[in-house]
C-alpha cells in the first residue's frame, strides 16, 4: 500500500462548539491514485492510499467464523474499537439505536474488543458477551452488530484491516494524554487510535470516507453518517 499527504494550511479559526473539528472528514472526490480528505478546520490533504478493507479479514467474538470484509462490499461500515464493559454498555445502547435505523439504509456496523487502553478489556472472548448480557448492564442485553476476537488496534501486533484504517485517515488528534500505566503497545505512532471508541466509516467502495475521536458523541456521528447516506442516495438517484 502506497500513501502520501499533501498539506494545505487553513485558514478559519477552529470552533469548539462544531462538530467537524473533532473529526476528519474525507470529501468523496476520486483522484487517479486517491481522495481528497479534509476536516473544516485542519489542513486539507491529499491521500494516495491504494486498496480497500475488501482485501483483509478477521474472526468473530467467539473464533468459529472468519468474516471476510468483501461480504461488505456496497455498503457503509462502521468500525468501532470497543471497552470496557461499562462504557460498551453505555455506547453499545446507542450503536444498537444507531443500526437498528440505518441497517435499512444500508449501514453496517463491526466492533472490536480491545485491551490496550487502560487494561480495560482483559476478559476472555467467552467471558465478553455473558459478561453484556448478565453483569453490565444486564437484563439479557446484547449488541445488535457483529463484534469480532479481541485483539490489538496498534502497535506491532496490530489487526492489518486497522493498520490500513489509520493509514488511510490523518490523525483525530496528537495528544495521548498521561501515557504511564495507560497506554499498552509499542511503538507509538502519531496515527494511533488514541483510546476505547475512535470511529471509522468506511464507504460504499470500501474506502474511508470519515474518523471521529473516542470523545465524539454517538449523536454526532449519526448526523455525519445519515449526511453521507443521503449524499450517495442522491449520487444513486441524479447520476
Amino acid at each position: 500500500m502506497r500513501f502520501s499527504y499533501v498539506l494545505f494550511c487553513p485558514s478559519e479559526t477552529p470552533d469548539p462548539e462544531d462538530s467537524q473539528y473533532h473529526h476528519i472528514r474525507l470529501i468523496n472526490i476520486f483522484l487517479t491514485h486517491g481522495k481528497f480528505c479534509t476536516c473544516k478546520y485542519l489542513p486539507l490533504i491529499m491521500l494516495i492510499v491504494e486498496g480497500t478493507i475488501y482485501k483483509y479479514r478477521a474472526k468473530t467474538l467467539n473464533g468459529s467464523q472468519t468474516v471476510n470484509f468483501s461480504d461488505y462490499a456496497g455498503k457503509a461500515v462502521l468500525f468501532v474499537n470497543v471497552s470496557p464493559p461499562e462504557l460498551f454498555s453505555l455506547f453499545s445502547s446507542e450503536l444498537n439505536a444507531l443500526y437498528e435505523e440505518m441497517k435499512p439504509h444500508g449501514l453496517t456496523i463491526l466492533g472490536f474488543p480491545c485491551n490496550q487502553f487502560g487494561k480495560q478489556e482483559p476478559g476472555q472472548r467467552h467471558e465478553i458477551l455473558p459478561g453484556l448480557k448478565h453483569v453490565r448492564p444486564g437484563n439479557g442485553f446484547i449488541p445488535n452488530f457483529l463484534l469480532f476476537e479481541k485483539g490489538d488496534v496498534n502497535g506491532k501486533n496490530e489487526q492489518e484491516v486497522y493498520t490500513f484504517l489509520k493509514s488511510s485517515c490523518p490523525p483525530v488528534g496528537i495528544d495521548f494524554g498521561p501515557m504511564y500505566g495507560r497506554l499498552f503497545w509499542e511503538p507509538l505512532k502519531s496515527t494511533d487510535i488514541k483510546w476505547n471508541f475512535e470511529k471509522f466509516l468506511v464507504g460504499r467502495d470500501g474506502k474511508p470516507v470519515m474518523r471521529w475521536h473516542p470523545t465524539i458523541k454517538v449523536s454526532v456521528v449519526r448526523a455525519d453518517v445519515r449526511r453521507y447516506l443521503l449524499e450517495q442516495y442522491a449520487k444513486d438517484v441524479f447520476n
